[in-house]
């Protein structure tokens, strides 16, 4: 069979690989300890639930607009005026089901084959697998363990060409937990004007951060509104990973042409759906702070066990839901040992490797179990 080549590059997420092994072995009768997959393990929040139940009984089963709900999109751009204080006009958000869709389809609406992306790495596969089928160069730039995961500022000034279309980061970071500091993004800002190019934020992580801390948004510093996309959805903040609803938020040209784009493959978004992400961001705000807090004190139960076992050591993430153990001490490879505890122990976790090159050496645990 010939398939088209754009499609050549794609791989599975090594999350849904490993997860997969583990149900084999559940099927065995085995227990197994789920530590893989980046979902939360609370029931979505009650008036979330009832507000989509609710809107299934009035009727609301029926298209809607592609770009989103106005009553929705009306309300994110207000959450982002409060939250990221930034100034969003409803025309600049776009609601999709899951973030993916507004990954996926501003690279294929501002990258020609041939335009050069920098992502982070470790990092999120679908940024990697997005950029080869927009026909970009996808180029590495490593995150530093001794920055707190942040990104190897002097690295991403190597890369960055005349030939850089796009810049992008996570803040929250999926895998590593680290969070971009203000003085690392106001250096990525001067980089991404000096050179006319793009950023897309993916801030899924941004209302999961500890220690009091906030995770900036590159989208506020001067200059770089008109030039950002900002990712986000409801899926960890609210456990709502299986509503399927995200949304970007970018400048109105962009958000129209992103619009046409999920017109012609989504269709749209279900209404109760959106539903119930109007009562995510208006309703009582109590549980997701408590989620928050839940977090933190696993966190540092996980961080303080990691570093106890001979061979491995484990920074504290600022944020999201993940530990990524520097286990190169060891001398076995992430994947030999990712075999290895799964088999022998009956514990589901991640190489790091399955987040990039430079993820070798490091595993990630998921303490959203």
């Amino acid at each position: 069979m010939t398939l088209a080549s754009r499609t050549k590059y794609l791989r599975p997420e090594g999350a849904y690989q490993v997860l997969g092994r583990a149900r084999e072995f559940e099927a065995m009768g085995r227990e197994i300890v789920h530590l893989e997959i980046g979902q939360p393990d609370f029931e979505t929040f009650p008036n979330i639930g009832l507000a989509g139940i609710r809107g299934i009984s009035l009727g609301h089963t029926r298209y809607t607009p592609p770009a989103g709900l106005p009553e929705l999109r009306a309300v994110i751009a207000e959450d982002a005026e409060k939250r990221r204080g930034i100034n969003v006009s409803p025309e600049m958000v776009v609601v999709s089901p899951g973030a993916k869709p507004n990954l996926f389809f501003p690279t294929l609406a501002l990258i020609e084959p041939g335009d050069e992306v920098l992502y982070p790495d470790p990092g999120f596969p679908t940024y990697e697998a997005m950029i080869q089928v927009a026909g970009g160069v996808p180029l590495a730039v490593p995150l530093c363990e001794e920055k707190n995961f942040s990104f190897d500022l002097e690295a991403l000034r190597r890369l960055i060409s005349p030939k850089t279309r796009m810049i992008i980061l996570n803040s929250p970071s999926n895998p590593t937990g680290g969070v971009i500091p203000m003085e690392d993004l106001i250096q990525i800002a001067e980089l991404a004007q000096e050179y006319d190019c793009w950023v897309m934020s993916d801030e899924i992580y941004a209302r999961i951060v500890y220690d009091g801390r906030t995770a900036p948004t590159i989208a506020a510093l001067p200059g770089m509104l008109e030039r950002t996309i900002i990712v986000d959805g409801f899926s960890k903040t609210y456990a709502m990973t299986g509503w399927r609803l995200g949304y970007g938020i970018m400048p109105v040209e962009l958000a129209q042409r992103v619009g046409l784009l999920l017109t012609h493959s989504i269709g749209s978004t279900a209404q109760f759906t959106q539903d119930a992400g109007i009562e995510a961001l208006t309703g009582p705000q109590d549980m997701a702070s408590a989620v928050v807090t839940e977090y933190q004190q696993r966190r540092d139960v996980i961080v303080a066990g990691l570093n106890a076992i001979p061979g491995v050591s484990c920074q504290k993430p600022q944020g999201a839901f993940y530990v990524f153990p520097n286990i190169s001490a060891t001398g076995l490879s992430a994947n030999q040992l990712v075999e290895r505890i799964l088999d022998e122990a009956g514990v589901a976790l991640l190489p790091g490797s399955s987040f990039g090159k430079y993820g070798e050496g490091y595993l990630r645990l998921s303490y959203a179990n």
